[in-house]
């Protein structure tokens, strides 16, 4: 079996150590090779199968654990899934590192392992920094497909990270946007967000603009790691979509609890986010919102089971917290298609 070796600089000492992957190569994914396969149009496409899955029940998915480790200020994830139509398994490991930006590394590490659920077998090991970020735009891409206004053409960005990136990338994706108004912890990290987002999509990006401008967004993206509201319930206008997808522990909140009593709520999984879901779980808490009226799961609308907007006034609310099914139905796509000739 051929094998992998990658240097990693993350040895306590400060110095580098040798890390060994034993994995075929042709089944290792770099990051820079899933970067180089990976589509936003295929990524969406695989979601919309994927949420159907897991609605019929051809996909099954717990609820993913989670751990703190005090003592290296880090957290671990572990999101198994499987697909019966496939007979696929899949697992993402990620590790959370409070200290990884202080040195110069990704604060989360994600891996995806895809296995044959017949045989055990190993098809894939796959460096899922990319990966995690476009599955979780292409998610948001597929629900504002069904409650966005069609006509939507101005996204309001809070946040300017690699997942704010493929937010913007998977509306672009499904409306056509025209303009980008992006608000940041900082104004460099804005700036720059804008720089290179604008060459890359074609469309005006505004950094840091007048608050007052969030009552024009059709669409808004939040996609931060903050813990309270990024914007407040009377500075949106009407008929504005939003997708929440940073916030991933009850304590965390992006959207404020009146805009989610307020609005046509639709999750990602519900079980999920009855588990983890600040956004949802504060608004239930102070009473602007009962578990009885969130109105669907995504793959209800894929299906039809449910509706998606009904009007041009009301406000609609799609929540993320990742589901696993999402990483696997990637997965499985990139191998096909290298399997296929196309990566």
């Amino acid at each position: 079996m051929r094998t992998n070796q990658c240097t990693k600089f993350v040895s306590p000492g400060g110095k580098p150590h040798q890390t060994y992957i034993f994995v075929q190569a042709d089944r290792f994914w770099s990051d820079e090779r899933v970067r180089a396969s990976l589509r936003m149009s295929d990524a969406i496409g695989w979601m919309r199968e994927a949420f159907a899955e897991l609605a019929t029940g051809q996909a099954r998915v717990p609820v993913r654990s989670w751990f703190d480790i005090p003592e290296t200020e880090s957290g671990l994830f572990t999101m198994p899934a499987f697909r019966s139509r496939d007979g696929l398994l899949g697992i993402k490991i990620i590790t959370l590192h409070a200290r990884n930006p202080g040195r110069g590394l990704p604060r989360s590490i994600a891996t995806v392992l895809l296995i044959d659920a017949d045989s055990g077998e190993m098809l894939a090991t796959i460096e899922a920094e990319h990966l995690t970020a476009v599955r979780t735009g292409a998610g948001a891409g597929l629900a504002t497909e069904y409650l966005a206004r069609p006509d939507s053409k101005i996204v309001v960005l809070f946040g300017a990270g690699r997942q704010a990136e493929t937010q913007l990338e998977a509306m672009c994706a499904v409306r056509p946007i025209e303009l980008a108004l992006v608000y940041a912890r900082g104004a460099e990290s804005a700036n720059q967000f804008a720089e290179r987002m604008s060459a890359r999509l074609n469309v005006q990006i505004v950094a840091q603009p007048a608050r007052s401008r969030i009552a024009e967004a059709d669409i808004i993206c939040t996609a931060t790691s903050s813990s309270t509201p990024v914007f407040s319930d009377d500075e949106i206008g009407a008929g504005v979509h939003v997708n929440g997808v940073g916030s991933y522990k009850p304590t965390m909140a992006e959207v404020p609890p009146e805009t989610v009593g307020r609005s046509r709520v639709v999750v990602d999984d519900a079980a999920g986010c009855l588990a983890e879901a600040g956004d949802i779980l504060q608004a239930i808490a102070a009473g602007h919102i009962s578990e009885e009226q969130i109105h669907a799961q995504l793959g209800e609308l894929v299906l039809g089971r449910k509706s998606g907007r009904v009007n041009d006034e009301e406000v609609t609310f799609f929540k993320s917290v990742g589901n696993a099914v999402q990483d696997l139905a990637v997965a499985a796509g990139l191998v096909r298609g290298q399997q296929s000739g196309k990566t």
